[in-house]
């Protein structure tokens, strides 16, 4: 693990009860090794790979209405993980990720499939790839796995401007 959840809080702007990451495994760039705190290009971040993690908590608010009788995490929420990983690939391109202010905003989500219900207490990864870059948009391959079964993907679209 390279970023545990105060550290993903650094980052992100997210807050309970809308911060759907625990913690960041690995920020990569396929078939090529970093040196620790080496920053690329950020046109270098094409094709890299973010893989994290989320526990969905039995007691979180969202289960009390979604639903009583059968808890499920809803599409959207899936959706809004996967947009929440795809972020850190900023820790690629910025000196002091823990330093910076993130402006993100999700613009579009196509190819959304949801394979299988994702149900309170399960181990969540994710594992994004950034498909495109043009300016501060980035659009990501996203897929979220439990127990290496995929439960959820889609490409997500987001605009990642820092501050």
């Amino acid at each position: 693990m390279i970023l545990n959840t105060e550290q993903v809080m650094q980052i992100l702007p997210h807050r309970d009860p809308f911060l759907f990451i625990d913690s960041v495994e690995s920020i990569s760039i396929p078939d090529r090794t970093l040196a620790p705190g080496e920053i690329v290009d950020i046109k270098e971040i094409v094709d890299s790979v973010v893989v994290a993690h989320y526990r969905t908590k039995k007691d979180h608010a969202i289960f009390k209405g979604h639903f009583p009788d059968f808890p499920i995490l809803p599409g959207v929420i899936q959706v809004e993980m996967m947009a929440q990983a795809t972020s850190f690939v900023v820790y690629l391109i910025h000196k002091n990720p823990m330093e910076m202010k993130m402006d993100v905003a999700l613009l579009a989500i196509t190819e959304a499939k949801f394979r299988k219900p994702v149900l309170p207490e399960m181990d969540l990864k994710l594992v994004t790839r950034v498909l495109k870059l043009r300016g501060p948009i980035i659009t990501s391959e996203c897929k979220l796995y439990h127990n290496d079964q995929l439960m959820s993907e889609a490409t997500v679209m987001a605009s990642l401007k820092m501050k």
